[in-house]
């Protein structure tokens, strides 16, 4: 229950001190309100006149300079009034101190009108105080200074404060739009390499429907009319993948000629790492099985972008590869030594695509740092389903 209202509650505490002084003023006016000589203020005179100079900075979020402009009069129009409401109160002096406070949290030029407009009060208040002696104004003058320059302060620290919460949700802003436009363009590249996949499958299933038909005998009509079908529908398959995927290509993409790599490939890839400095260990436990062709180039894209992160940002020593084929599934792990934190040095999102890639076929990925030191990037994918 108290959490439910405690950011209410938090943003009028102020408001429940003002309320809390003005009634510790108008007791204190009562308290004292016989003075020497045994004259006192009307009460008809001092309450009102307590309330017109403490409640306005009820105001003060819709008139935040208004507000405390109006106490300081109020307390000039009630010091001409009466001689005692203002200067022997000690509830009224922190009423104008506060306002002092919310005069320096405006902008520079509302802030020296506050200054310039205390001074002001000051000097008339205590000109009209019958008792008043030529220290009042400096002791005074002091402290409403000293209480702007604090609120300055304070202004200061805060609008840093937002201005550094406000850059701080652009970029969160920014990196969350950037996630997003690398899923989709992980998605995208997906697309362009399963077409390739899914391509060749259909025109090696094509051709094979094309060869049995031309192996019929004369007489087998009806077994020549369905292969006939097949390999119509595999061409227009085929067709309709090409255009459909043309949009999802960039402009400087052509049709992909050369077969998409696999794990049979991962030896190449291996190559290149080693060529480019880094030594890499590679096991292959259990019996290898042949893996459906996304599946496949999924794996092989794990490895790679694991060799890639060691290589240009992890400044990595050495790297193990580890494909582990078990319980109708393969496992694939790339780990280093090094320094990196797996997200491409904090300007890719490789991480985001192979999370995509991986959920695609509803395996499951791990990454993060290891306890004795350098990263580790792993993944299960199922090989069937």
């Amino acid at each position: 229950m108290i959490d439910r209202y405690w950011p209410f509650l938090r943003s009028h505490v102020f408001d429940a001190l003002i309320v809390a002084g003005s009634i510790g003023a108008i007791i204190e006016l009562l308290a004292t309100r016989d003075n020497a000589d045994g004259v006192h203020d009307p009460l008809v005179l001092a309450i009102p006149g307590v309330l017109v100079i403490t409640l306005p900075l009820l105001f003060r979020r819709r008139h935040p300079f208004g507000a405390p402009a109006f106490v300081l009069i109020a307390a000039v129009v009630v010091s001409f009034l009466s001689d005692r409401i203002v200067p022997n109160s000690f509830f009224v002096f922190l009423f104008v101190l506060a306002a002092s406070f919310l005069f320096a949290m405006q902008s520079n030029r509302q802030a020296l009108a506050g200054l310039a407009l205390g001074f002001a009060a000051i000097f008339i208040v205590v000109h009209n105080d019958p008792k008043h002696a030529s220290g009042d104004y400096v002791f005074v003058s002091i402290v409403y200074t000293a209480v702007w320059l604090a609120g300055i302060a304070l202004g200061r620290k805060l609008t840093e404060a937002e201005a550094a919460q406000l850059e701080v949700e652009r970029l969160e802003r920014e990196r969350e739009a950037e996630a997003r436009a690398a899923v989709a363009e992980e998605r995208a590249r997906i697309a362009r390499e399963l077409h390739d996949v899914v391509g060749h499958s259909v025109s090696v299933m094509t051709v094979q429907a094309s060869a049995v038909r031309r192996r019929l005998n004369p007489d087998q009509e009806q077994e020549r009319a369905a292969l006939e079908i097949v390999e119509q529908t595999g061409r227009e398959a085929l067709a309709e993948m090409r255009r459909l995927v043309g949009v999802l290509r960039r402009p400087e993409e052509g049709p992909a000629l050369a077969p998409q790599p696999s794990l049979q490939h991962l030896d190449r890839l291996v190559a290149q790492a080693r060529e480019s400095g880094l030594p890499v260990d590679v096991q292959i436990e259990g019996e290898p099985t042949q893996l459906p062709p996304g599946v496949d180039l999924t794996a092989y894209r794990l490895v790679q972008e694991g060799l890639t992160n060691a290589i240009k940002h992890a400044r990595a020593s050495k790297a193990d590869v580890v494909v582990r084929y078990a319980d109708g599934s393969v496992e694939i792990s790339v780990t280093d030594d090094g320094h990196g934190g797996g997200d491409g040095g904090g300007g890719g999102h490789g991480l985001v695509g192979m999370r995509e890639r991986v959920t695609v076929y509803g395996g499951e990925l791990e990454a993060g740092p290891r306890p004795e030191g350098g990263y580790t990037l792993r993944a299960r994918l199922p090989v069937q389903g």
